[in-house]
């Protein structure tokens, strides 16, 4: 096929998925159980059905399919992402992880859908979030040390000193910061049984800061007793605005706590999980891709494409330099240069998508809320209508 055709998601219904909540945001009648995710890609745990005849006459089942019949590919993975309750303490691979620890595992004979498997795929797994309604909260990123150390000094005597102690010189006395919240991370995550009593001390603890407490009652309610509750204590806790926006680099530490947004990420499934959660936890791999250095949060802001759209992309971070593709929000009459295949997907409203010369084959598509469509060429996209759309596609 070339040209735009309608595709599917596949619907992953994770246990900390909202009830209902892909369904109600795409604006169908939602189902009783968790809907986590929407995935929109070729990825082959969850490839996109194409529901429409391209302007050839092929009709390729999915994408995954299209890739393998054509040669193209995706190089990434749309999610629409609705969290209603908080996610597990994680980060993702670069490039070169992801390749030694896939072939690592290919070799140990280890299943790919095993749940006892780290990396899933060969591919790393950048991701941008983007909110899509107010109040989408997330731990990203590591606080500086001071921050860190006040919030200890702000649980003095509530908890077991031995415990406190040990984590604050961790923290302090490294040759670096980064070093020392590494030797902090590590210590938490490592099953010594201080860690057990620190975090039993944490959760029944009323530290001055009512955000901390607030934090600890949301994790220890999902998580009883869970080590991720004391690590969650050295990142950063944010609460986005609609059209606000967090870009993870490989190797950047976060747990989603909820909300409903938008995600474009590498085109992999691995997750290295240390905490708040009752899947598969790699502490040492988890360790061991880990950016520990303090900053601030990992705020994305947008590139205005003009009055109907705005673009997030990794690529004008340091850290994500070499990132080939963006996020566009678009709200109105819009124009957008795609280096590659594109995927849109509409949440509010109606969008015409054409591209190439008007009335030609394939070169139009028109999405209702809950609609998504591949445009599977690189050109301008004219996108036509007004609500909230939401495009995937490679920078030029």
């Amino acid at each position: 096929m070339s040209g735009i055709v309608r595709i599917d998601g596949v619907v992953r219904d994770y246990a900390w998925g909202r009830p209902g909540g892909i369904s109600t945001a795409r604006g169908r009648e939602p189902g009783d159980g968790p809907e986590a995710e929407l995935w929109l890609g070729a990825h082959p745990a969850a490839p996109s059905p194409v529901t429409s005849e391209g302007p050839d006459g092929a009709a390729w089942p999915d994408l995954s399919a299209w890739e393998s019949g054509t040669g193209r590919t995706l190089p990434f993975l749309m999610k629409l992402l609705a969290a209603g309750s908080p996610l597990s303490l994680q980060a993702h691979p670069g490039p070169d992880q992801a390749r030694a620890g896939f072939d690592r595992e290919e070799a140990a004979g280890i299943p790919r859908d095993a749940p006892g498997r780290s990396f899933r795929d060969p591919n790393a797994k950048p991701e941008v979030l983007l909110a899509v309604e107010d109040g989408f909260e997330a731990l990203c990123g590591v606080r500086p040390v001071t921050e860190v150390v006040a919030v200890l000094d702000g649980l003095g005597a509530q908890v077991p000193s031995g415990g406190l102690a040990r984590w604050r010189s961790a923290l302090t006395e490294a040759s670096s910061e980064a070093q020392g919240v590494r030797d902090a991370l590590g210590w938490l995550l490592s099953g010594d049984p201080l860690v057990g009593d620190l975090v039993r001390g944490i959760t029944a603890a009323e530290p001055p800061d009512p955000d901390v407490r607030r934090l600890v009652a949301l994790l220890h309610t999902h998580h009883p007793d869970d080590p991720g509750i004391a690590v969650a204590l050295m990142l950063h806790r944010v609460t986005l605005a609609a059209g606000e926006a967090l870009w993870l680099a490989p190797g950047t530490i976060h747990a989603y706590l909820g909300g409903l947004g938008v995600e474009v990420m590498g085109p992999s499934d691995n997750v290295l999980r240390g905490g708040l959660t009752g899947k598969h936890v790699d502490t040492d791999e988890l360790l061991r891709v880990l950016d520990t250095t303090p900053g601030p949060p990992p705020l994305l802001p947008p590139t205005s494409l003009g009055p109907g759209a705005q673009a997030y992309r990794p690529s004008t971070q340091e850290t994500g330099g070499t990132v080939p593709w963006q996020l566009v929000a678009v709200t109105g009459p819009a124009e957008v240069a795609a280096g590659g295949p594109a995927v849109a997907l509409v949440l509010e409203g109606q969008f015409t998508l054409r591209t190439g010369r008007p009335g030609a084959p394939g070169s139009g598509l028109t999405l209702a809320r809950g609609e998504a469509g591949l445009v599977d060429h690189p050109g301008d996209i004219t996108l036509e209508g007004s609500g909230a759309l939401y495009l995937a596609t490679t920078v030029i």
